[in-house]
């Protein structure tokens, strides 16, 4: 375990993205199995003990110490597991017991039956010595934050012992923790690992965001970026699982797509909900009517569940709209170049269900000129922009200049007032980084209308977090109700009805575009005029 948090340790102070990939790397090379494996489930999100949650850490800390003593810590650290570790006194009598390590821990936890959990992980945090125990916090719960990314991490891995990144990505899926098969592979003990007869994922091709480039429609072809989630769907060996973007499991909250989905093969498209008005087959337009999807909040109702009702599948069905193929069959048609690939596609998706499957449809418009306008006149709410594809690229893993493009539709603005700020995580966690603003209503009441820390340089943070210590009213915990004088002009993709929100509106990937010091609290937008921009 010490070689676990010297490493996170390292970690949260190293910036250079080739310092991490040597650390991470160093650390798999020198530590054995089980260990290494454990670690990298952990770094890449794929570690979930059940019996350990925030809740139960919470509670043994204020078994130990005082509780105002604890929350009045956290506030001013900003991150529980490093209170915690800080806070956790040391026993009179030491423990005496073998050096933790990362395997034993891991099974220990995961093996005992959740009532007794929390005993066992006070036992390791009497044991181990303070980084040991924000190691072994951040470890247990899943909520590492040390600017690792899983893809990252599988590239340390595939550099440490010089084996290709995506075939590491190919099976990553199709094995489980603490992956000793793909270690023995990865130093020349054991056979690559297939993903034969198991549905597993395999990584998305993704797009460079479009940059004052122009591009001849010959070369490219053009359709539009819808609004959902983006899910790859595989079926192989008569089981089908559906997969997110960042590789997570997302089939048991989308019971109603993965039956409906019994070709051999796998697709990549967009998960998206049904609008009100679409009943039977799928419309089978791309226009600004959206061809039958909803927005993104009717198809948040739907994510992060495990368990979805009956009602909720009657009111909120899903449907996927295709965008590629990536195996037919057997076949493996990612090296084909993309018109070829349409064409397996559209072939592919006559043996699917239409009410659950349907092709993205392609834009026609005869110049780029053409498109520049078809594109500015998109603001149906399931439609987030455009995609340009090379018509002869290859299907292949991340970002490849030249090949695949997107642009989005210019984001939306609203001059709003601070209402509310909290400390950040991490780096921020010493900022109030995290701001509440508000609309105002037609009786002069300010109301929330969205939350965002994003969007801002360093120097503004450091300009809004001296605003909130200046001029806070209120303190609610770790929260501060500040004076409602600063406009912020906060840029959002759209903006949807909420019966969540007091307020009565949702924004969509809200941030901060620019602090207003230009303009008096009570000249920013109303209520009545951000919902006349609801899609």
């Amino acid at each position: 375990m010490h070689a676990f948090a010297q490493l996170l340790d390292s970690l949260i102070y190293t910036r250079s993205r080739t310092a991490k990939l040597r650390l991470i790397g160093d650390y798999l090379k020198t530590t054995p199995d089980p260990d290494r494996g454990w670690a990298m489930a952990a770094l890449t999100g794929e570690l979930d003990i059940p019996g350990i949650k925030p809740a139960v850490i919470r509670g043994l800390i204020e078994e130990r110490v005082d509780p105002v003593l604890y929350r009045m810590s956290r506030d001013f650290v900003g991150d529980s597991a490093e209170t915690v570790a800080l806070l956790w006194p040391t026993p009179e009598t030491p423990v005496q017991a073998a050096p933790l390590s990362v395997g034993a821990v891991v099974e220990r936890l995961l093996t005992l039956p959740r009532g007794q959990a929390p005993a066992a992980l006070a036992q390791m945090l009497d044991q181990a010595d303070s980084e040991e125990r924000f190691a072994l916090l951040k470890m247990a719960t899943g909520a590492l934050r040390v600017g690792v990314s899983a893809r990252l991490a599988k590239q340390a891995l595939a550099d440490a012992f010089g084996i290709d990144v995506d075939a590491v990505e190919e099976v990553w899926h199709g094995i489980d923790p603490p992956y000793e098969s793909l270690f023995a592979w990865a130093e020349g003990k054991g056979e690559q690992p297939t993903p034969a007869n198991v549905p597993v994922f395999r990584p998305f091709m993704l797009a460079h965001p479009l940059e004052d480039l122009r591009f001849d429609l010959t070369e490219y072809a053009a359709e539009w970026k819808w609004d959902g989630i983006r899910v790859q769907i595989v079926h192989v060996a008569g089981e089908t699982r559906l997969y997110s973007r960042t590789g997570d499991d997302v089939t048991r909250a989308f019971p109603d797509v993965a039956a409906a989905f019994a070709e051999t093969g796998a697709v990549d498209g967009e998960l998206l909900v049904k609008g009100e008005a679409q009943g039977g087959a799928l419309s089978k337009n791309g226009g600004d009517e959206g061809g039958g999807a909803a927005s993104f909040n009717a198809l948040q109702q739907r994510l992060g569940r495990k368990v979805v009702s009956a009602k909720m599948l009657e009111e909120a069905p899903a449907f996927v709209r295709l965008y590629d193929i990536l195996l037919d069959g057997e076949e493996d048609l990612r090296a084909l170049p993309w018109h070829e690939r349409r064409g397996r596609l559209e072939a592919f998706a006559t043996r699917l269900n239409p009410e659950r499957f349907d092709v993205s449809v392609l834009i026609e418009a005869p110049d780029f000129t053409a498109l520049e306008g078809i594109r500015a006149g998109a603001r149906d709410a399931a439609i987030e922009g455009v995609m340009l594809k090379r018509r002869d690229s290859p299907y292949v893993t991340g970002r490849r200049a030249g090949l695949w493009y997107k642009w989005k539709r210019d984001p939306l603005t609203a001059d709003c007032v601070m209402m509310y700020a909290q400390r950040g995580n991490g780096r921020r966690s010493s900022f109030y980084s995290d701001y509440t603003f508000g609309c105002w209503t037609e009786d002069g009441e300010l109301l929330p209308v969205g939350k965002a820390y994003s969007g801002i340089t360093d120097e503004e943070l450091k300009q809004l977090d001296k605003f909130v210590r200046n001029n806070t009213l209120n303190r609610f915990g770790p929260v501060r109700e500040v004076e409602k004088s600063l406009v912020l002009e906060v840029a959002f993709d759209s903006i949807h009805e909420s019966k969540r929100h007091k307020s009565g509106v949702a924004m969509r990937f809200p941030r901060i575009a620019r602090i207003r010091t230009d303009k008096p609290a009570a000249e920013a937008d109303t209520l009545a005029g951000l919902r006349r921009l609801v899609t």
